[in-house]
């Protein structure tokens, strides 16, 4: 039996990919189900917000822009796992909340959390992260790495290639990330990425990676505390993103870096990271819980800390803190 919703994705899948009309006979055919059964799905997406063109003689033709709901996001899956099951919201208080939740109920690796908007949206250190409807991309990963928890921000790194690479492929701008999470397009911050983490002393049983990415939103619609500091894919190119498509380029990515880390291990995820890193070399002040320090970055280490050079010539490795450019 499919999942509910999964014939409609794949009839979406089907006139997208066909460009034109398509026939009911090849729409029954290519899904083994009946014509009948195949008007009541196309309804069903009419219903769901897609605008279905139906000709006799000729078929169906969807036409743009499409609806950003459950089946558009399934419709452009094409992992093996990342994604594959998704849980979509109109609006929720959190993306990384509702993965958690999953995640202790037994929801399978890969498991993604998506939504239109966000009311409690979080940022490191228990900062609101702004989450409008209609605009931007929201979502959370479900992880079950067979690592210990020591390790588990290694993951930080997969997901910020991951973003990075998808901002790249989505926008034709090359972002740079800001350790530890952050990934910035000419200096502003265009997306942001979360972990947290549920173990025991020797094992953790999951992580949920949480990434939001100011996709639409233009300048005046972001809070004036930090509208000269933040910024959109579309603040940059000029362009509409398509948020389900986002998605499923974001699910690829992660699930590949993820491969590669559990493969290759951790050294292959920085190396790449590193590419990604302008900060090195130039002039930084690092905030932490209880002191601020300036210096040279000098890198990041093996095991992905922070180092950086002091005015006295020594290096301090930093672990966690808040990274801005010094002047």
């Amino acid at each position: 039996m499919r999942p509910k919703g999964a014939v409609e994705a794949e009839i979406v899948r089907l006139l997208k990919g066909a460009g034109s009309f398509v026939s009911g006979e090849a729409l029954s055919r290519g899904l083994g189900v009946s014509r009948t059964a195949v008007w009541k799905h196309i309804n069903a997406l009419k219903k769901s917000g897609y605008n279905i063109d139906s000709v006799t003689a000729k078929g169906y033709r969807l036409i743009p822009p499409y609806p950003f709901n459950d089946i558009e996001v399934a419709s452009g899956i094409s992992t093996g796992f990342v994604g594959k099951k998704v849980f979509f919201f109109e609006r929720t208080d959190s993306t990384n909340r509702r993965a958690f939740e999953l995640g202790l109920k037994g929801e399978g690796e890969g498991t993604a959390v998506i939504a239109d908007a966000q009311e409690k949206g979080k940022g490191r250190l228990g900062r609101r992260w702004e989450s409008p409807g209609g605009v931007n991309l929201y979502t959370s990963v479900i992880l079950r790495p067979p690592i210990a928890p020591r390790e588990a921000h290694e993951l930080t790194f997969v997901m910020a290639i991951a973003v990075a690479e998808t901002v790249a492929k989505s926008s034709g701008k090359r972002p740079t990330v800001k350790w530890p999470n952050d990934i910035l397009i000419n200096g502003k911050k265009a997306a942001g990425i979360l972990l947290e983490m549920d173990s025991e002393s020797d094992r953790v049983h999951f992580v949920v990676g949480g990434v939001g990415v100011n996709l639409n939103m233009r300048k005046k619609e972001f809070p004036p505390v930090i509208r000269e500091t933040a910024t959109s894919l579309f603040e940059e190119t000029g362009v509409e993103i398509e948020r389900a498509e986002f998605a499923s380029r974001l699910y690829s990515s992660i699930e590949l870096w993820y491969k590669i880390y559990l493969d290759k291990g951790f050294q292959a995820v920085l190396d790449a990271w590193r590419g990604w890193f302008d900060s090195e070399g130039t002039r930084v002040r690092v905030t932490s819980f209880d002191r601020v320090l300036e210096g040279i970055c000098a890198g990041v280490d093996k095991d992905g800390a922070l180092l950086v050079r002091t005015p006295s010539g020594t290096v301090e490795r930093v672990i966690s803190g808040d990274v801005e450019a010094a002047v």
